[in-house]
């Protein structure tokens, strides 16, 4: 496998302009791009594609209209992400396996991972592609692979004891899934940290600065997120200077556009991210896909050979937030003021109405019930929002999550 990286910006602008060109023309295969591509001379006239336009789509019009090739080329299906809405069942034919297979190893490359790690991975096997291929990229580097999954086959209490039997030097996992078992191991008596894990690799949801520094404490190992999508691969990793994602930019093509005009922003401003996979789209040609992340992304060059690729900071936020009483709460500010108290163990959130007021519902286990009233206050100061709080056992958040694809941290249940 050719796992080589452009050894310049130059190389790398040579190798995306092909790509793109061959990324429209197979798009032109497909019924659903005819009329959308019809007038199309330049990059920027194809139009944005929205999650809510491919969500329109009916399987069977997924299958016949938006999907290319013949189907006996098909050999994997990836289910879309996200936690709203009817999932996609993506098809991967050889090629895309190809080059998916190599966004996913280059991960391990910029975290400095390979022969000798023993890892463990924490992640749902099967349709959902991250977990299967994180463990194939990895034997393919030459890593111990304990390919332990999540959810009913591999409960919390299973995890800790093979945690504790195989002691890892690498956890592979979603970030919040990482918290859990460190508060679970903790009310088991023993500690995560103490079990010789050096580095932790998180991916699938957003991780804030708090959630980060507590999974470092708790585990007594460095984090290192990574960024992909089903639509695409594993896009990006951080590296050793963990100042962002450098992102495949020549298996991807990004742009930073303002979330209203879809215009682009200048260099380093905020605006949300909008993809374009130009090897992994031999099935499933998607253009210019709009992400709904909101980030900002910098050309500025960084060391070793990972360093030609362009620099993406994630603001842990999409478009997500709750509106409760007028007030605008955003998902990844709670989060953070969260688990920055310290008291708070783990949480969810959800928003009720009772027919005339909506409420903040907070469910939370504190490893001090004596400090419910201090996080009342801090919340109401912070957000201008009186929570409802509820108190649950040490453990309950982690079950409830532990089938989920991406934890469930946030539900509006308003009717």
């Amino acid at each position: 496998m050719d796992l080589a990286i452009p050894a310049s910006r130059e190389e790398l602008a040579a190798l995306q302009a092909e790509r793109k060109a061959r990324a429209v023309e197979r798009a032109r295969r497909a019924p659903f791009f005819r009329d959308r591509l019809k007038a199309v001379k330049h990059w920027r006239d194809i139009p944005v594609l929205d999650k809510e336009t491919l969500r329109g789509l009916q399987p069977e019009q997924f299958y016949r209209d938006f999907c290319t090739g013949a189907r006996e080329e098909w050999r994997e299906f990836w289910r879309s992400g996200g936690t709203t809405g009817r999932p996609l069942f993506y098809p991967r034919t050889a090629e895309d396996l190809h080059w998916a297979m190599i966004g996913f190893r280059r991960v391990y490359h910029c975290i400095g991972a390979g022969a000798g790690e023993l890892a463990h991975l924490s992640m749902p096997l099967g349709i959902h592609p991250a977990g299967q291929m994180m463990s194939r990229a990895g034997e393919a580097e030459g890593i111990a692979m304990a390919w332990v999954g999540a959810g009913a086959a591999a409960p919390s209490e299973l995890q800790l004891e093979l945690l504790a039997l195989l002691k890892p030097t690498l956890w592979i996992g979603m970030s919040s899934y990482g918290i859990h078992l460190a508060n679970l191991a903790q009310a088991r008596g023993f500690r995560l940290s103490e079990l010789g894990v050096k580095r932790i690799l998180t991916t699938a949801e957003p991780l804030s600065k708090a959630k980060r520094e507590k999974l470092a404490r708790e585990w007594n190992a460095r984090v290192f997120d990574s960024f992909g999508m089903t639509e695409c691969t594993m896009m990006g990793s951080e590296d050793a200077s963990h100042d962002g994602f450098r992102t495949w930019s020549d298996l991807v093509h990004l742009e930073v556009l303002d979330a209203s005009t879809l215009e682009p922003v200048a260099e380093g401003d905020e605006g949300v991210l909008v993809v374009t996979p130009l090897c992994t789209n031999n099935a499933t040609p998607f253009l210019r896909w709009n992400t709904g992340d909101i980030v900002r992304m910098s050309e500025r060059p960084g060391s070793g050979p990972y360093g030609v690729f362009p620099l993406v900071r994630h603001a842990h936020r999409t478009a997500g937030f709750f509106k409760v009483r007028g007030i605008n709460i955003g998902h990844g500010e709670l989060e953070d003021h969260m688990f920055a108290t310290p008291e708070v163990a783990d949480f969810r959130c959800e928003v009720t109405d009772d027919g005339a007021l909506d409420q903040l519902v907070v469910i939370v286990e504190l490893r001090d019930t004596s400090a419910l009233e201090k996080l009342e206050r801090g919340i109401k100061s912070k957000f201008e929002v009186t929570p409802v709080l509820r108190c649950v056992a040490p453990g309950t958040i982690a079950r409830e999550f532990e089938s989920a694809v991406k934890a469930p941290r946030f539900q509006d249940k308003r009717s």
